[in-house]
């Protein structure tokens, strides 16, 4: 009886684990697809502002790992002069030996000293409107609204076996490390966080990062109004 229980246990979780991802892409769809129509017209002005301002590219691309270690390309609004690029030295040449056993938890990525964010850039990047275009990359499948953020393909080439379990859902526009304030200075707490999410994904946390996420928006629109 207690190996039919278990096996009972495993079969329910399993339908319950695939019916959150079926319900979670249908909702990326439906939410992704009407927020970019909702959205399109501030789309514009901002694809008019850049063009008139900061000139071509209007949309910076980058090539990111998705679920199950898939590469794609990333949108998002340019933010930074066009020379301006992240320091493709990853990881450092030549190889050291704290990589052999995976990413070091002390890793950060560093970027060129001579990094120029525009005036538009700054503006964006502080409300969050550079990730607008995302939407699209959710529309395709490639990401969803929340989950880990999309890595690096350098860095992710050399993730041991335990960092990559973050690779098993989709990358998000927001999610459980990114409201705790984990970001690339700080690699190891963001695998903890990430790899937390992929443990115990539910539609009460993913309601949750997403309080949350709006909630940090809504506090920086105040705050710039009352400065």
């Amino acid at each position: 009886m207690g190996m039919l229980d278990s096996a009972k246990t495993r079969s329910t979780y399993f339908i319950h684990i695939n019916l959150y991802f079926f319900f979670k892409r249908l909702l990326d769809i439906i939410i992704s697809a009407t927020l970019f129509l909702l959205l399109s017209p501030l789309f514009l002005i901002i694809c008019y502002r850049l063009f008139k301002k900061e000139g071509k590219p209007i949309l910076h691309r980058e090539l990111r790992v998705g679920k199950n270690n898939r590469t794609f390309t990333m949108y998002s609004f340019r933010t930074m002069t066009t020379p301006s690029k992240v320091i493709r030295a990853l990881p450092p040449y030549p190889f050291p030996s704290s990589w052999e056993k995976g990413v070091p938890n002390y890793f950060k990525i560093t970027r060129d000293k001579y990094i120029t964010y525009t005036e538009t850039g700054l503006w964006l990047q502080k409300y969050h409107l550079d990730k607008i275009p995302q939407l699209i990359n959710v529309l395709k499948g490639d990401m969803s609204l929340i989950g880990p953020c999309p890595e690096i393909p350098e860095i992710a080439d050399y993730y041991n076996r335990y960092q990559a379990r973050r690779l098993r859902v989709r990358p998000g526009m927001t999610g459980y490390a990114q409201i705790n304030g984990a970001t690339n200075d700080n690699h190891g707490k963001k695998i903890t966080y990430d790899l937390y999410y992929t443990q115990y994904c539910s539609y009460m946390l993913d309601v949750k990062i997403l309080y949350q996420s709006l909630r940090q928006v809504i506090r920086n629109i105040n705050n710039e109004l009352l400065t």
